[in-house]
């Protein structure tokens, strides 16, 4: 299969998103990664700025993509099956409810939908089930998004806050390359600990 890996910007989900690039990559899958402007250049708590690029393109043993012109190119003509953005903040889940390509992830999204071709999403964000979930529920109902099932991550101490069952990636993609959401989309919040 061949897989455009979108990365965005909720840092503190980076090392699972390289998990799940790692696994997709050990299976056998031609995995392009294509990282946002933020995920790509800034530093923080989690990781220095560029180094999310870096562990990507050496698991790929690819060039990332990381500007609209590279984005466009690579993947208006690049044959891929299917694109997952994980993680996929809330940012990044508003421009794609609204249509609007201002990086290389969501001109990514663009001309893959322009292919008619699945697009997953690994959603992570504190605010998933407040300001987020009308794009959540939105992007639910377009064709050719499939959401990477969810849950409740601190539903104690943040109790709007979604984040993707990383494990999930690849079953996901396997059942939106059918045409299927992977269900149920939210499961039961992660225990402390999880």
């Amino acid at each position: 299969m061949k897989i455009l890996f979108g990365i965005c910007g909720s840092f503190c989900c980076h090392k699972s998103a390289i998990e799940v690039l790692q696994g997709l990559v050990g299976a056998g899958h031609s995995v392009t990664p294509i990282i946002s402007e933020n995920a790509a250049t800034l530093d923080t708590r989690f990781g220095s700025a560029g180094s999310i690029v870096k562990k990507a393109e050496e698991i790929c043993g690819k060039s990332a993509v990381l500007t609209i012109p590279q984005a466009e190119k690579t993947v208006t003509g690049g044959g891929f099956d299917v694109m997952a953005i994980v993680p996929c903040t809330s940012n990044t889940a508003s421009k794609l409810a609204q249509g609007t390509t201002d990086g290389a992830v969501t001109m990514g999204a663009k001309a893959m939908l322009r292919n008619k071709k699945p697009v997953v999403i690994g959603f992570a964000s504190n605010d998933g089930l407040s300001a987020s979930l009308k794009n959540i529920a939105f992007l639910l109902e377009r064709k050719n998004f499939y959401f990477v099932p969810l849950k409740q991550d601190d539903f104690v101490n943040k109790p709007s806050s979604l984040v993707c069952d990383f494990h999930l990636t690849e079953h996901t993609i396997s059942a939106a390359l059918s045409g299927k959401q992977l269900q149920p989309v939210f499961r039961a919040p992660l225990s402390k600990g999880e």
